[in-house]
């Protein structure tokens, strides 16, 4: 394929900026230009090495940049190629436009954006899955994979997710307890239709995970908050809320790396939650969304690991494991009733799941390729962890309040003063940043504390976007904090 294309560069090694950085910087600007069109196809990076006589790493780094800000796009087997959809960032607000175009325009092509906590895509084993899914497909027979399978999921699946609860988090479940989902969220979903109706009651963590609280208002259940501190949800509020509420039907928790404070809740917490349960009758229902990622000597267990526990639904997901864009969840669950209703529901929603895909990811847990990636993701994102934990530590630290997690892939960061967060994310958007509004994890008052994830986001971009927002901090607090 002809590549008639040459970069115009010349290495500056007195620059602070990485090579790789200035790499993508020369080619942004020809794209910027309209010297390179989009569809052109960019130098193979071990042409452009040996043009530049660098490593050929370095030119990888650069593209991937390009990949990431979405200038170019890859193409298997093809090469990389300017993108059709470029993306758009403006310095300021042109007062000539309203402020509703100025931000749909920032957002369609972000600097930055911090996520909820999203892994990192470069990293996923994500040519492993393609081999695997292609290698399933070809050597199914046809009657074999074109038919329905169970509405939970394939057999050998379901097993394989069994040993992996039992063996590495201390569950005590068979295949027979398990109905994969096309994502946590279905899990949620699936659960609430099935277990709630109107007039019950279902207690969340505040701050908590709205998304869940959607699917149990659509429902009908009526949402409980209950604060969450240092050592998670606050039982001792819990327990009052049972003497004198009747219709409480579950509780829904994240009580590994509780979102979005990333706290984990006390054992003694724990231990009291299942004797509360067992007392009152009402279902816990544990959302574990990034188990996989521990720091530490080991994770705690889940509270749906102890055998006193009689009622519990626990949620979890392969996304993070294998591949973000994966949809693939599970929900587990001892109450073959409910397991049943759920069973039934996806039949008229889904029929079944991705039963190719399972099947392909069930390759990858059979072969060790997902306890590889495991094992080298972990490396990966503890080294960032401590990468930004040093950011915040060196500009956030007269601030805001935030600790070391020992897991998961965000900070929970609060600062010391009351922040109009209307203001803040406006102030950060002009510098093309974005964060997730708080208020989306409240379920009244807007909490003091934001989310910073790092699972996707570059080193350079993380350091780039906390010296901002620790300025803004710095320069703003007077002007916007609330007495």
């Amino acid at each position: 394929m002809l590549r008639p294309w040459k970069l115009e560069f010349e290495i500056d090694k007195k620059l602070d900026k990485a090579v790789y950085l200035q790499i993508a910087d020369t080619i942004i600007g020809d794209i910027q230009s309209g010297r390179l069109q989009s569809g052109v196809a960019l130098p193979g990076s071990r042409n452009l090495a040996l043009l530049l006589k660098i490593n050929r790493n370095t030119v990888v780094e650069a593209y991937q940049v390009l990949i990431n800000e979405e200038w170019v796009i890859s193409k298997e087997r093809k090469g990389i190629f300017v993108s059709d959809q470029l993306p758009v960032l403006k310095a300021r607000f042109n007062k000539n436009e309203s402020e509703d175009e100025y931000k749909t325009e920032i957002n369609n092509g972000l600097l930055i954006n911090f996520d909820d906590g999203h892994p990192d895509s470069k990293i996923a084993p994500v040519a492993e899955l393609a081999r695997a899914y292609r290698q399933i497909f070809n050597r199914k027979a046809k009657w074999q994979m074109m038919g329905y399978s169970s509405e939970h999921g394939d057999l050998e699946f379901r097993k394989a997710i069994s040993q992996m609860l039992n063996h590495q988090r201390g569950m005590h479940h068979n295949e027979h307890d398990i109905s994969i989902t096309r994502g946590s969220q279905m899990a949620m979903f699936l659960t609430a239709q099935s277990l709630f109706s109107n007039g019950d009651c279902v207690i969340v963590e505040n701050p908590g995970y709205q998304p869940a609280w959607n699917a149990f208002e659509y429902a009908g259940a009526k949402l409980l908050p209950i604060s969450v501190d240092e050592d998670g949800i606050i039982v001792e509020d819990i327990t009052q809320l049972l003497k004198t509420n009747k219709n409480i039907k579950a509780i829904y928790l994240t009580p590994h790396r509780q979102y979005p404070t990333t706290v984990t809740l006390s054992l003694a917490r724990r231990l009291k939650l299942i004797e509360l349960s067992n007392e009152y009758n009402f279902t816990i229902i544990e959302d574990d969304y990034d188990n996989e990622f521990h720091f530490g000597y080991r994770p705690i267990l889940p509270i749906s690991s102890f055998p006193e526990l009689k009622n519990s639904v626990y949620v979890g997901t392969m996304s993070k494991v294998v591949a973000p864009a994966l949809r693939i969840g599970y929900l587990v669950t001892k109450n073959q009733e409910l397991l049943k209703k759920i069973g039934d529901l996806r039949k008229i929603i889904d029929v079944q799941g991705d039963v190719i895909m399972e099947q392909a990811v069930l390759q990858l847990i059979k072969d060790g390729a997902v306890k590889k990636h495991i094992k080298k993701a972990t490396i990966h994102y503890k080294n960032k962890r401590d990468f930004v934990y040093a950011l915040l530590e060196k500009h956030l630290k007269n601030t805001a309040d935030f600790t070391l997690p020992e897991g998961g892939l965000a900070f929970w960061i609060v600062p010391k003063v009351k922040l109009n967060w209307d203001i803040v994310t406006n102030l950060l958007l002009d510098k093309n940043i974005k964060i997730i509004h708080p208020e989306q994890f409240s379920f009244n008052e807007v909490v003091n504390g934001f989310r910073l994830s790092y699972g996707s986001i570059s080193e350079e971009q993380l350091e780039q976007s906390i010296k901002i927002i620790a300025g803004i901090f710095n320069d703003q607090i007077p002007a916007i904090g609330i007495s």
